[in-house]
């Protein structure tokens, strides 16, 4: 039963971060939809009507001014009267061609983050991981059956890893160094980016076997046949290829502890002395309060059996236990953060 009280309570607390929260998932599908319907691409050329941008993406003449009014106040365009212009944001990130492209990104979450949150309340019930089913149109990233699949998920993390390239490029001293490995590194995007930025570099990809024809249609591609090397194997049973400096990137979120603990043993292995390690994820602060990691680490947790994201402090650890030295942690990208120890 309400009480007076309780009503005079609950009016002196706005509700409107509660409702912002409630319809949050609106303002991401309204981004996914500009992005598969071309919107900033159509506007690349400069600022036009929406009857423009309409006929160019497709819109209906019922839906457009909402749609991107809706745009202009979320930053991603920019409005003068009645004429629409990317915002800088959406000039810098999200017109089709250019190299800063993370339209693959944006693509990428749509397609695999929807279905397996919507079974969200389930896993948090049973504590059973959500698979997304193939046969019934679901995505499963890099083991998808289909190559086609494939190819679109590598695209999107090469839309995210171009980024991530570039500002671990520029957070190392790279000039200490002579070699570098990319544990997990996929069609070799990151390892490309690090070798273009840092030519002296001896560049290798260590992934799966079944990644390799994906790997060399890639490099190719980028002109950097023979500048990377590609080595198949799994973490745990092959021989990690030796080098200066080895990158695990999104890879230990993937395991539990004991698991991560087994993995930066055989890393320490295989850097070789006075050379480093390179880790990046999404890691949790020391006190656990920042939403978005923890987020991150939820969503570990719903699509994998074993994930997490995990605290910093525990990284720092685990590689001082492994025989690391001097680990440093610093933020990259605003959503990730890099830790580096020396061997």
């Amino acid at each position: 039963m309400t009480t007076t009280d309780d009503r005079t309570t609950a009016a002196a607390v706005d509700p409107g971060p509660l409702i912002k929260l409630t319809i949050a998932d609106c303002a991401a599908k309204v981004l996914h939809s500009a992005v598969a319907l071309g919107v900033f691409g159509a506007l690349a050329d400069g600022p036009a009507d929406a009857d423009h941008v309409a006929a160019a993406t497709g819109l209906h003449e019922r839906m457009a001014p909402d749609f991107l009014d809706a745009l202009a106040g979320l930053g991603l365009l920019e409005r003068t009267g009645d004429r629409y212009g990317n915002s800088p944001l959406a000039e810098a990130y999200l017109v089709p061609g250019t190299a800063t492209y993370l339209g693959g990104f944006v693509e990428l979450t749509n397609e695999t983050l929807y279905g397996t949150w919507g079974r969200l309340t389930e896993a948090l019930t049973t504590g059973a991981p959500q698979h997304l089913d193939p046969d019934k149109g679901g995505f499963v990233g890099d083991r998808h059956k289909d190559p086609e699949k494939m190819k679109r998920f590598f695209a999107g993390l090469d839309a995210y890893s171009d980024r991530m390239g570039v500002e671990i490029a520029r957070a190392v001293d790279w000039s200490r160094h002579a070699s570098f490995t990319d544990l997990g590194g996929a069609r070799g995007n990151l390892a490309a980016v690090l070798v273009k930025e840092h030519p002296h570099l001896t560049a290798g990809v260590f992934d799966l076997e079944r990644t390799r024809p994906l790997f060399t249609e890639h490099t190719t591609r980028l002109g950097l046949d023979g500048r990377v090397a590609f080595t198949g194997g799994d973490f745990f049973t092959d021989d990690i290829p030796k080098a200066d400096v080895i990158v695990l990137g999104h890879i230990l979120h993937g395991f539990d502890t004991d698991r991560r603990r087994e993995l930066l043993n055989r890393v320490f292995a295989a850097v070789n002395p006075g050379g480093r390690v390179l880790v990046y994820d999404r890691m949790i602060d020391d006190e656990r309060r920042d939403p978005e990691r923890l987020l991150s680490s939820l969503h570990m947790r719903l699509v994998s059996q074993d994930g997490s994201e995990y605290r910093v402090g525990d990284l720092r650890t685990w590689l001082a236990g492994a025989g690391f030295a001097d680990s440093t942690a610093q933020p990259l990208l605003g959503t990730h953060t890099l830790v580096t120890a020396v061997r």
